[in-house]
């Protein structure tokens, strides 16, 4: 039987930056359109947090009873250390994306945006199948796409969205930033599990770029949020600049990635970039509104 902490660090808390982050930088976006509602970013945010606490029980389960998980390096895995049985971790998952699916209905039904299920429905599946399931898209290479996808345009436009009713050119590029940086945080996170993930057979993007070629995905990844932002600074959002200062929380990452880092020795890359990400999503925040 799993104690609480573990069954706190299984569900992954250095990943919730990826969850907050674009709540954070869709609120921003939406008081810049004069749309903003707390209540209604606060629903968000509580769809957001249960999907991806969802996710990463679901991911737990899914990569533990295939044993992928057997040698992992990094957080505490439920199901592969064998600390919580299977069907309590697939009870934790179900529970959590339930939750999420809940909120997001009522979240829907207050604001009467019901074409706004689909996206949801999406969601969900999406975070069941990238591991679940008979053909996990995410042993194929697909999962940096999806978490661009869910945990970047999803969750930043859908913010702006429910609030405005609109999204603008600033809230696209909020979320092609904050898309960029959770995919960096996977790409981060699979470059460190390349030798285990290709000794189970799971085929990840960075099982098929390579090494080094992983390397250069995730520096081309945290890149271009700070250039959107130079963009933004320069096309009508003087202070939009102000993200460029998170770029101070990346030294350390980038130089193990730079350095060749491997193993234990990438984890701290996996913190950094989320943490990096969360500010750039409250300083962007701040600074389309000043």
């Amino acid at each position: 039987m799993a104690s609480l902490s573990e069954w706190i660090e299984g569900a992954r808390p250095r990943t919730l930056p990826n969850a907050v982050a674009p709540v954070v930088a869709g609120v921003g976006a939406a008081i810049a359109l004069d749309a903003f509602s707390w209540w209604r970013s606060a629903l968000a945010l509580l769809v957001s947090l249960s999907l991806i606490v969802g996710v990463n029980y679901a991911n737990d389960y899914s990569d533990g009873i295939r044993g992928t998980d057997e040698n992992r390096v990094g957080p505490l895995r439920l199901v592969g250390s064998r600390v919580a049985a299977p069907k309590a971790v697939l009870a934790a998952a179900l529970i959590a994306l339930g939750l999420a699916g809940v909120l997001g209905l009522l979240l829907v039904a207050l604001t009467g945006y019901w074409w706004l299920l689909a996206m949801g429905g999406v969601c969900i599946l999406g975070a069941w199948f990238y591991t679940g399931g008979k053909k996990p898209y995410g042993y194929y290479g697909f999962g940096e796409i999806a978490v661009f996808v869910f945990f970047g345009l999803a969750g930043v436009l859908g913010t702006v969205y429910v609030q405005a009713g609109r999204i603008s050119w600033a809230a696209l590029a909020c979320a092609v930033a904050v898309g960029c940086f959770s995919t960096a945080v996977l790409t981060a996170n699979n470059l460190r599990d390349i030798p285990t993930d290709v000794e189970a057979g799971k085929l990840t993007l960075a099982t098929r770029l390579g090494d080094r070629g992983t390397r250069r995905l995730y520096l081309v990844l945290i890149a271009v949020p700070y250039v959107l932002a130079l963009v933004l600074a320069f096309t009508g959002h003087p202070f939009a600049g102000l993200p460029v200062l998170s770029v101070a929380l990346l030294f350390q990452s980038v130089n193990a990635i730079r350095h060749n880092a491997t193993g234990r020795d990438l984890i701290p890359a996996l913190r950094d970039t989320g943490l990096a990400m969360l500010a750039w999503a409250v300083l962007a925040a701040v600074g389309l509104n000043l």
